[in-house]
């Protein structure tokens, strides 16, 4: 094997990273075209012919993109360092398995969210020594954890500690709040690397791409040719990225408490109930399929438990909701395409919510507290589609509809629902004393 191992300064930090003893996890982001991939299949290379009999994981959203792609960039890498099919490595199509002559070896893995395995059994008992996710803003963040929880094969053998590398595009999800926006404000954990890539990061990118780059639309542009961050997908979007965010973090006034629900009403739809704490959530319960009966029970001992007064619960009474509404006298029900309050210049009742949500979240006053990543994930996904529609026409204002957020996310904004319903209390003056119409 003749193996050149020359690399830009940009990927050549990455590399580092990736054998230091600090360094447990690189995101390596940005520019298209930038040699991401090409950095990460190096490094698995690298990694395998150093250490003989150890394992790694070579993942992607969908195994047929990761074969047609990243695979394909791997050999084109073992090619230029001579490293041999049939020689130095074997691969198996069947098995998805990259077999070194040392016993080192590359697992192949589909890393989609599958409805039928939303916790990743299907990663079960794997053990591997590390891991590289291509394109991992196009995985869900449970399914980097689960990943990085497998990382302990062969670690103390070597005194190795375990290594991740991710590699994508800029995207509003959570490589940027975990990664990107943390090393740009100088608080990302010391465990963690951010590395920002460039085209120009690409010595055997050809000068044509660049150019073909330089022709997209300007937010494609600034995404892939200037790998920047920070676009703003929408001028529409009622609310800014960076306090979705911050969400998470903000801790809101306290005062008296409030339970909201939305309701499922068709088979992907979720029913949410939110307990609040002034305008601070404590606690989120959601449920893929519930009865009339068991929604309204839970509702019940969440407000026995935490001393709700029964005019704070607000329900979402369109659909099935008005049956849980009928079975708690004297909480609010809430009819979405009901008049605004106050006979404000508003779509509709449910539009007025969301314009006064954006309003909170954008003045840092509202806060949310869980744990649950895929939460996090749901309600950072669907406040970014609360978007103005015809804004510039002389109507009533409006948002987009939920039937269109359906295709966008492809599921129901029943987070969001819920988080708006809390805003009947801030609009009415009453604090709904009066039943809505």
């Amino acid at each position: 094997m003749n193996i050149d191992t020359k690399f830009t300064n940009t990927q050549s930090q990455a590399i580092r990273y990736l054998f230091d003893k600090t360094t447990t996890e690189v995101l390596f982001g940005g520019a298209a075209g930038g040699g991401k991939s090409w950095v990460g299949c190096s490094w698995l290379i690298l990694v395998c012919l150093k250490y003989p009999k150890t394992r790694y994981l070579m993942g992607r959203s969908k195994l047929d993109s990761l074969k047609k792609t990243t695979l394909n960039t791997f050999f084109e890498v073992c090619e230029k360092w001579n490293v041999k099919s049939g020689q130095h490595y074997n691969f198996n199509a069947g098995t998805n398995i990259i077999t070194f002559f040392n016993g080192s070896q590359i697992i192949l893995k589909d890393l989609f969210l599958y409805p039928s395995d939303r916790n990743f059994d299907s990663l079960g008992s794997l053990e591997i020594t590390g891991a590289f996710i291509d394109e991992a803003n196009q995985i869900t963040e449970k399914a980097k954890n689960i990943v990085a929880s497998r990382l302990r094969y062969r670690l103390d053998e070597y005194n190795i500690i375990p290594k991740m590398i991710m590699t994508c595009n800029p995207a509003k999800n959570w490589t940027y709040t975990q990664y990107y926006r943390p090393a740009k404000d100088n608080t990302i954990k010391p465990h963690k690397k951010f590395i920002q890539s460039l085209v120009d990061d690409n010595e055997y990118i050809s000068k044509y791409y660049k150019k073909q780059l330089e022709t997209l639309d300007e937010l494609t542009k600034q995404r892939l040719l200037f790998g920047n961050w920070e676009y703003d997908a929408s001028d529409d979007n009622l609310i800014q990225y960076d306090n979705i965010v911050d969400l998470f973090n903000n801790q809101a006034q306290l005062g008296e408490r409030y339970i909201t629900c939305d309701v499922a009403r068709y088979g992907q739809d979720k029913t949410v109930i939110m307990l609040w704490n002034g305008l601070q959530v404590e606690h989120i319960q959601s449920y893929d399929k519930s009865s009339v009966t068991e929604v309204a029970k839970t509702i019940q001992d969440l407000q026995f438990k935490n001393e709700v007064k029964r005019a704070n619960i607000i329900i979402d009474e369109d659909g099935v909701g008005g049956g849980v509404v009928d079975m708690l006298p004297s909480c609010r029900g809430l009819v979405n395409n009901s008049r605004p309050l106050k006979n404000e210049n508003y779509q509709n009742l449910k539009t007025q919510c969301y314009y006064k949500l954006a309003e909170k979240i954008n003045k840092n006053e509202i806060g949310i507290t869980t744990n649950d990543i895929m939460i996090k994930q749901y309600i950072i996904e669907e406040l970014e589609q609360v978007r103005s529609k015809n804004a510039d026409r002389d109507t009533k204002l409006q948002i987009i509809q939920k039937d269109v957020i359906k295709n966008l996310i492809g599921r129901s904004p029943d987070f969001a629902d819920s988080l708006a319903m809390r805003m009947y209390y801030e609009i009415d003056s009453n604090y709904g004393r009066y039943f809505v119409q």
